[in-house]
């Protein structure tokens, strides 16, 4: 029997062992260093009591075979198959992340845009095992990764099962593969399997990640299992009902008992989910640009050093001047060309025409920032602050550091207004993070904003009466500035406001952050002088 794997020990002749990053019951995987190619890799390695397990040895090779037959950027690459003293050992694609099911514990439950994010990149590697005649058989959160650029894989292909069955199951019949809690009702069953089964599971991770729980839980795992087959998931709206109807029934179809009643393909999720974010998770459409491949950044869930949501965008909807980097991790996708993709695009097109045309009436010039259409008089003295609120639309609960936010009036250079700390200096995926300055009466006049750390970009909205409930409703914005240096920064308000939106878009390094979630935003005071003060 092979003795314990320890840092520093050369698998292979070639993959030096740095630290142990996970374990099974089966195997361990560990962080090593390629030393022929000089790159980190992660290497998976049956476990020692294992070495004489044949059953378990094959099953080892057989992830290894079918992982490494699969080119897709959401499934995670094997690179190399070796034997060492006797021990099996999988070379793979290191990635730099936490898996789905680290998140889930750290925060329960995630938003729909993150959702819609997880289950399109899944379901795009789904459609790609499916191609290649395999069924993963063991989706769950803990074999979904996420890396802080918001890239996420599929791994763990060691039950995986060929649809044409020319190799044996290497299971007993009165045995379940699989994890009781995220079982097809097809597997519960032991009926013949296809890539709808995966689909439903999948079903049940996204249900998981919006309700908070999996809809079926029993005493034992047998209880769990067979709970999918006497009856359906709870309506997930009753659980959670702020979330998009559409998003929904794309759910719940997806779990559906009869597999016929499924989406047919990985392909027809994604298109799916693609569709219900062009039309908008809040209502409304997100933007006009396609996204390029599955990745997104992302970002933390407020309160929680942690990954969070991405939504899309519209570059063209942005009245600064600078651009935001597009996040090409993955590369555009090729898309197989089936009806249900043509109906699914011909739907996107007429919805974010439809968009595009409200977008347009709200943002036109000629509608600038509602103060034309306000009966409130403008004021004719000097205006001041007199309320800040956080504005976080992306957000679950919408609310950023409400409780730091009279450090913005305070007038001392040691207290701040300070987002929470975030994946990359964008604030993960979200549009921006900011706070809304009420003033005392609609006024024109010059925001002054003190930035504690460098580089930021903001832009900056004004609006005459009510605060508006869509980023779009304030129209374009009156003023936006990048810096690559702390300190005060002037903003003209050209138009009669008496709410001003100051809207970071991008956020700099912290030392109050984690290496994880390194970015913030932070804020040092704020303060207006109306055009009419002396």
């Amino acid at each position: 029997m092979s003795s314990s794997l320890v840092p520093n020990t050369l698998i292979g002749a070639r993959y030096r062992l740095v630290r142990r990053i996970g374990q099974g019951g089966m195997a361990e995987v560990w962080l090593a260093k390629d030393t022929s190619l000089d790159r980190d890799v992660a290497v998976k390695v049956m476990r020692a009591h294992h070495d004489d397990d044949r059953v378990g040895n094959e099953r080892f090779r057989r992830e290894a075979k079918a992982s490494a037959a699969l080119s897709s950027p959401n499934i995670v690459t094997v690179y190399d198959v070796v034997e060492d003293a006797g021990r099996q050992a999988v070379v793979m694609e290191y990635i730099n992340g936490q898996s789905l099911r680290e998140l889930l514990d750290k925060v329960h439950r995630i938003s729909p845009s993150l959702t819609v994010h997880i289950g399109m990149a899944v379901a795009t590697a789904l459609d790609a095992a499916h191609a290649k005649d395999l069924v993963h058989r063991d989706i769950k959160p803990a074999n979904i990764l996420i890396t802080p650029s918001g890239r996420v894989l599929l791994t763990d292909f060691g039950i995986a099962k060929t649809l044409s069955g020319n190799e044996s199951d290497l299971t007993n019949d009165n045995i379940m593969m699989g994890t009781a809690k995220y079982l097809s009702p097809e597997q519960v069953s032991g009926k013949k399997l296809d890539g709808r089964a995966d689909l439903y599971s999948l079903g049940l991770v996204l249900y998981e990640c919006l309700a908070g729980r999996v809809p079926f839980v029993g005493g034992t795992d047998v209880e769990t299992a067979l709970a999918r087959v006497q009856g359906d998931a709870p309506d997930i709206s009753k659980i959670r009902p702020t979330l998009p109807p559409v998003l929904v029934r794309i759910i719940h179809q997806m779990l559906a008992r009869d597999p016929e009643q499924r989406q047919p393909s990985g392909e027809a999720v994604r298109a799916a989910l693609y569709a219900a974010r062009e039309i908008g998770l809040d209502g409304t459409p997100t933007g006009l640009t396609p996204p390029y491949g599955n990745t997104m950044p992302v970002t933390t869930i407020p309160g929680e050093p942690v990954i969070s949501e991405p939504t899309a965008r519209t570059e063209s909807s942005r009245s600064s001047s600078s651009s935001r980097p597009v996040n090409k991790a993955l590369g555009k996708r090729a898309h197989r060309i089936t009806p249900t993709s043509i109906l699914a695009a011909a739907v996107v097109i007429g919805v974010v025409l439809a968009g595009f045309v409200l977008w347009r009436s709200m943002s036109s010039p000629s509608t600038t920032p509602a103060a034309s259409a306000s009966t409130t008089p403008v004021a004719t003295g000097p205006v001041n602050i007199v309320s800040v609120s956080s504005y976080d639309p992306d957000g679950d609960d919408n609310i950023e550091n409400d409780d730091q936010l009279p450090n913005l009036r305070d007038g001392k250079s040691g207290t701040q207004w300070r987002t929470v700390c975030y994946g990359n200096n964008h604030f993960g995926s979200k549009n921006g993070v900011g706070f809304v300055a009420e003033l005392s009466g609609r006024s024109t006049g010059t925001l002054s904003v003190d930035f504690g750390y460098a580089p930021w970009e903001i832009d900056v909205y004004g609006y005459s009466d009510t605060k508006p409930g869509t980023l779009a409703g304030w129209g374009p914005a009156l003023a936006g500035s990048a810096g690559d240096n702390p300190g005060e920064a002037t903003f003209n308000i050209s138009a009669p406001s008496q709410y001003v939106l100051v809207y970071l878009r991008s956020a700099a390094r912290s030392p109050q952050c984690s290496t994880t979630n390194p970015f913030q935003g932070v804020i040092n005071d704020i303060s207006f002088v109306s055009a009419s003060a002396p």
